[in-house]
């Protein structure tokens, strides 16, 4: 562990280039954004930091800001500093005027997250040397470091930049790139390459050769091949969040947000689409793109339908035939775009036709080339979760809570995710905890009603409002709800004590409201709660 100096505030201590904090054992990460913020707020205490001043502090050719955005981001920085806008400890708004840092400083002595063990990161800086001589030329090991550091500081600190000091430790170490630095001295002079290579196929993405000749000249080309580094870097998630009709004369912030937003269960935009894609469809019949987001679509079609009025089998099926012979077609067309794969592994996963390792090896292998993309978090987590693996579903949906804007579908998706797979783990504690968002989804109030009664334990009393609707809706329309719930949300998971969990208090609930006419022999097959109907 090694040592660097930090600032403290209270029980807070930042790191002084805010890549990280943290607060007793815990560690927080930072975005870049929130790490731009950060730097500007902690450099600048008690002065008054207006909107556009923020916005000037976090602006890049990627990224267009605005007075919301930074709104957005100083309550994500409130949220992970443990902060309140109503009785602040660090940052304090002046209506109207901007915010202001609060928090007094004292510097302290901190340490950096250790490198030993398991290699825990998205680039490796790999020495090459030629000899022992070079191996202890501390110019060569400065050079490493600045490399690093230059790497890091334009990406997000969920791509973590690490030194590892054997190019062997990194072939299977799942880390996504490699900068392999060669380095060697003739007569002094030192000759030294860069070379970026994407993992585990070791392709070559770029090279550098640094003029070395003087030594002033170490700290300026460590920053040349740091800044060709990350414009390398950031062209590969550009290009992975490339697809699905995301806009591409957009900024990579924005582009990212709305691939999350497309890839969300409950985006209505696809149903809207139908008769656009069709169209598409009939005109360009082999392009994938056009048909991932017919499939989409199909998708749409089937989880956005009304569940009181329910969907016969006969259709669903049909529909999901249609989505599994389209999403397998494409497949061979996809592997260099992880937007496209991700959306052939969330269908082929949903229909539940024995995709699940196809639909695993696709998010993984696309999850890997987008560490810093919120879309894929969605579906790793629903993945780990149909494997009964829920303690790291959780963790993947609550890092999908923590990169999401405020208030959006997208949190919301993620928030309901999270608290099905808790309900599934049979961790009612946990999941009253984490249950008391409020649901709200505009353009659908029936589905408002089912998460309502979805998450209300068997001995609990439903809200009026949900026992109102469910009322209403008579038997056939309660029992077409539980269908749509097992069929969406259920049938996915292996084990059957977790569908079991998942259904047992709807069940119950619709047996006193309608009696047994209300629950769907699929349900009770599919969990085994027949002695309770």
């Amino acid at each position: 562990m090694s040592k660097a100096q930090g600032l403290s505030f209270g029980e807070l201590i930042l790191d002084e280039t805010c890549l990280f904090a943290r607060r007793g054992s815990k560690t927080i990460q930072f975005t870049r954004n929130e790490r731009a913020l950060l730097l500007a707020f902690s450099r600048n205490p008690h002065q008054l930091m207006s909107r556009s001043r923020l916005i000037e502090e976090i602006a890049s050719p990627e990224n267009e800001s605005s007075d919301r955005n930074i709104d957005f981001l100083v309550n994500r920085l409130r949220a992970k500093l443990g902060d309140s806008a109503k009785s602040p400890r660090y940052i304090a708004t002046q209506y109207g005027e901007g915010y202001v840092w609060i928090a007094e400083p004292s510097v302290v002595p901190i340490q950096a997250p250790s490198q030993a063990g398991p290699i825990d990161g998205w680039l490796a800086v790999v020495p090459a040397f030629a000899g022992q001589r070079d191996r202890g030329d501390t110019r060569a090991s400065s050079l490493l470091n600045q490399l690093r550091d230059g790497i890091a500081a334009g990406m997000s600190p969920l791509q973590k930049i690490v030194i590892v000091d054997d190019f062997r430790r990194v072939v299977s170490s799942g880390l996504r790139y490699v900068l392999q630095v060669s380095y060697q001295t003739d007569d002094d002079r030192p000759d030294c390459t860069a070379t970026l290579r994407e993992m585990p196929s070791k392709r070559i993405v770029r090279a550098f050769r640094l003029d070395l000749a003087e030594s002033a000249s170490f700290a300026s080309e460590a920053t040349r091949v740091s800044h060709g580094t990350i414009n390398e870097l950031r062209n590969a998630l550009t290009h992975a969040s490339a697809g699905l009709g995301t806009p591409s004369d957009q900024p990579l912030d924005v582009r990212l947000r709305k691939a999350s937003t497309l890839l969300s269960s409950s985006s209505p935009a696809w149903l809207q689409k139908g008769q656009e894609l069709s169209a598409a469809r009939a005109q360009n019949p082999a392009d994938p793109d056009i048909a991932l987001q017919w499939c989409l679509h199909l998708f749409a079609r089937l989880v956005l339908a009304d569940p009181f009025t329910g969907i016969s089998s006969e259709e669903r099926a049909e529909i999901e035939v249609e989505i599994e012979a389209t999403a397998l077609e494409c497949l061979p067309a996809i592997e260099n775009n992880p937007l496209l794969m991700l959306a052939a592994a969330k269908v082929l996963y949903f229909v539940h036709r024995g995709h699940l390792d196809l639909a695993e090896d696709l998010a993984e292998r696309a999850f890997a080339r987008t560490a810093d993309f919120a879309a894929a978090l969605p579906l790793m987590g629903q993945l780990r979760q149909a494997r009964g693996n829920f303690k790291e579903a959780v963790i993947l949906f609550d890092r999908g809570i923590e990169m999401a804007d405020p208030e959006s579908a997208f949190l919301l998706y993620m928030r309901v995710l999270k608290c099905i797979a808790l309900l599934a783990s049979g961790d009612r504690s946990a999941l009253d905890a984490a249950s008391t968002f409020t649901y709200d989804i505009p353009h659908s109030p029936a589905l408002v009603v089912m998460i309502g009664m979805t998450m209300t334990a068997a001995d609990q009393p439903l809200s009026e409002a949900v026992e109102k609707t469910l009322t209403a809706a008579g038997p056939v329309g309660v029992r077409n709800a539980l269908e749509y719930v097992y069929f969406t949300s259920v049938r996915h998971l292996i084990a059957r004590t977790a569908r079991a969990n998942v259904m047992r208090g709807l069940i119950a609930h619709a047996m006193r409201l309608h009696g047994a006419a209300a629950i769907p022999p699929v349900a009770l097959a599919g969990t085994g709660l027949i002695a309770a109907a």
